[in-house]
């Protein structure tokens, strides 16, 4: 049975605010959330950036039943020891509650530590360097480890029963198929079912067969198509941009001046705009039908509250 989850976007609302919807997502019957981890938003006028490791804790005490999954990046702004250490204090607390998702970082939110951004290949290899420092870590050995990251004798005292699962994160079809030998599952972004379905496939290709594969659909509704439409564009118009640019662009205000240029039509592409939740789940269904486990569902709009209540309502019964 697949599973509904509410993404809570540190770049869009306070972590108070974030924490009642969580509660209300709970409420309405979401079983999961995914938090981002970032530290700027996409944009000047999406305007927040809670730290999520912080507000991690306290929304899995603040909810009794929620499943949790944050995306980061070890490597630079994270040491893989620090990201192992904090992933094993949640999943010691709240069994089963917790997966870890990674991915190879954008500059916007990784190049605060003034190093040298890296070309691809070696996010890549660095992050699957980090990947393998953190399972040692969870496993109970003492770790030296010399490479793209330096570890000297780390050890963690504080581990849960079971580690988490390590979740990668992937647009590409060649990045999903590479982290399919590695990763415990995958994590991608919605787009069209061809397209999707190409992800899919690269995925098992590569060793994913079998494995967990969740989807961040990205999504606009309102009560009417105008307004979906509108909200939209005034909130995620900076993050329709291909791959390459996304992860390049080094502050809010180089994605605020890429977005200028962005009309309300372009972003259809991007993001399912429709007030017909009919619409909605017919879409959400072809994604179940792809093979996805969850969905975590993100409404890009600020209207956080009507979202929740009416999919509570309309929306999961019919997926659940």
């Amino acid at each position: 049975m697949v599973k509904i989850g509410y993404h809570a976007s540190h770049e869009q609302f306070k972590p108070s605010e974030l924490l009642k919807y969580v509660q209300m997502a709970e409420q309405a019957g979401f079983t999961h959330a995914l938090s981002s981890d970032h530290f700027h938003p996409w944009s000047e006028q999406q305007g927040q950036s809670g730290f999520a490791w912080s507000w991690l804790g306290a929304a899995m005490q603040a909810t009794a039943t929620l499943s949790y999954r944050v995306v980061c990046a070890p490597g630079q702004r994270y040491h893989p020891a620090i990201i192992a250490q904090a992933a094993a204090t949640l999943a010691e607390m709240f069994p089963n509650r917790f997966w870890l998702t990674v991915g190879s970082g954008q500059a916007l939110n990784e190049q605060i530590t003034g190093e040298k951004w890296p070309c691809k290949s070696d996010r890549n290899a660095r992050l699957k360097e980090c990947v393998d420092v953190i399972r040692a870590l969870w496993a109970g050995e003492t770790v030296t480890h010399h490479g793209k990251v330096c570890v000297e004798e780390a050890k963690l005292y504080t581990r849960p029963e079971a580690p988490p699962l390590i979740i990668g994160a992937a647009i590409t079809t060649e990045t999903t198929e590479w982290l399919g030998g590695w990763a415990d599952g995958l994590i991608t972004i919605s787009r069209p079912p061809e397209k999707l379905k190409e992800v899919v496939d690269a995925f098992r290709r590569g060793g994913g067969e079998g494995k967990p594969m969740i989807l961040k659909v990205q999504l606009s509704y309102d009560r009417d198509e105008e307004t979906a439409r509108q909200k939209a564009h005034e909130q995620w118009r900076n993050n329709i941009f291909k791959n390459i640019v996304m992860t390049q662009l080094r502050t809010p205000q180089q994605f605020d001046a890429a977005g200028m240029f962005v009309q309300p039509n372009e972003l259809y592409k991007h993001v399912r705009i429709s007030p017909d939740l009919q619409q909605h789940i017919e879409w959400l269904q072809k994604d179940i039908d792809l093979g996805f486990d969850e969905l975590i569902l993100h409404n890009v709009n600020r209207e956080q509250q009507q979202f929740i209540e009416v999919f509570g309502e309309k929306v999961l019964p019919v997926l659940t």
